[in-house]
């Protein structure tokens, strides 16, 4: 048993922290959010896992720093360079190591990054980890890039964050908004593509723009559509010279060798399998949308390309509050900039999206059950 009396107080730790960090309120995940459940469709998880094998042997070696298979299996599939690859920890990792590579975090003189919200969270939260100042452009009401605010910005940051298709929304950028972006910050900052989502929508990746512009870094992940969240494996795309710098920051094993020859499987004798995940979620995506539609209680459906649907409900509290109660969790995107009342299902497996629509049809029938005071659930 740990001695209490010879652990530091908390005035100490307190102390000794970054004024930032204490008072950060950190990522709130779908895990962090929500636990228990029955049926998770709020993390955009794929529905099932993958029948992939590994071999445990050589556990007792340290992994190279990056793995040559894995990185010519990702390049050979993304459609670059070796030298364009960087393997990484899921893409949250090649965001932080973005932000550490390219902001000076100096007292008073931090750089800045730019963010589009709503978008995905993890943006803002490495930029405070690292003492970056953010600086924040919404999207327009049509959740497309407002490129009057970003050239109001051109000079201030140095990394624009896009997230397309764009989560929590599920929409696309605009790709000639994003080539004005590019062109905008071509001599000023890195325009990172969050393309996280894009096996969902192949045909609007910026990957082709790579070679025509030295500012663009793509992040992409294999947690969605290969159906591999819990491997933790991620690539960042982008010049050879953006990759040589981010080498010299990220850490010296970032993927392990089980991680490495999982991924590689999934490149490579696994793709047929992928597309047809893919194919399979892009189908259900289209039924869960007609379901939401003829729901008495919708106010509006966002378009989605990605495996999820955010939708706005005039007593969506109401709602997220009785599927919990039935063991279906979804994540409540209300707090986003905009984004008041939405609510976000993720396209899970066939029998997930059942147990979903069961309780939705449950909560048709008994919502006088319900009521919410301050997002808090209060039942009879």
């Amino acid at each position: 048993m740990v001695d209490s009396s010879k652990t530091p107080d908390n005035n100490l730790i307190n102390n000794l922290v970054r004024k930032d960090v204490l008072n950060m309120v950190p990522y709130q995940s779908a895990r962090r959010e929500q636990s228990g459940g029955s049926c998770w469709l709020n993390a955009n998880e794929a529905g099932n896992s993958n029948d992939l094998s590994v071999n445990l042997q050589n556990l007792n070696r340290y992994p190279d720093f990056q793995p040559q298979q894995l990185i010519s299996a990702y390049a050979d599939y993304a459609g670059v360079d070796n030298s364009q690859v960087l393997a990484t920890r899921g893409a949250d990792e090649g965001i932080e190591v973005l932000i550490r590579t390219f902001c000076e975090s100096n007292a008073g003189t931090s750089d800045s990054i730019i963010i589009c919200p709503p978008t995905y969270g993890m943006y803002a939260i490495s930029a405070k980890g690292h003492a970056a100042n953010i600086i924040t452009v919404p999207l327009t009401k049509d959740l497309q890039l407002n490129l009057d605010g970003l050239s109001e910005n051109k000079d201030n940051a140095k990394i624009v964050f896009i997230c397309s298709p764009n989560n929590p929304t599920g929409d696309v950028i605009n790709r000639d908004d994003i080539i004005s972006t590019l062109e905008l910050f071509k001599d000023s900052a890195l325009v990172v593509v969050d393309e996280a989502y894009i096996e969902f929508c192949p045909e609007l990746s910026t990957v082709a723009l790579l070679n025509d512009y030295p500012n663009l870094v793509i992040l992409r992940t294999l947690s969605k559509a290969f159906a591999l969240a819990g491997l933790r494996c991620g690539f960042t795309l982008a010049s050879n010279k953006i990759i040589e710098m981010m080498a010299k920051i990220i850490a010296p094993y970032p993927i392990s060798n089980p991680v490495s020859a999982i991924a590689c499987q999934a490149l490579t004798t696994d793709l047929a399998v992928m597309q047809q995940r893919v194919d399979s979620t892009n189908q259900l995506n289209q039924h869960i949308a007609s379901f939401l539609d003829a729901q008495p209680w919708l106010v509006k459906q966002f378009s989605s390309k990605t495996n999820y649907i955010l939708f706005q409900a005039d007593n969506a509290q109401q709602i997220f509050a009785a599927l919990v109660e039935q063991g279906v969790l979804i994540r409540n995107q209300s707090s986003q900039l905009g984004l008041n009342n939405c609510l976000r299902v993720s396209i899970g497996s066939i029998e997930e999206l059942e147990l979903f629509k069961s309780a939705i049809n449950n909560f048709n029938r008994n919502s006088n059950r319900y009521s919410v005071i301050n997002n808090q659930e209060v039942r009879p």
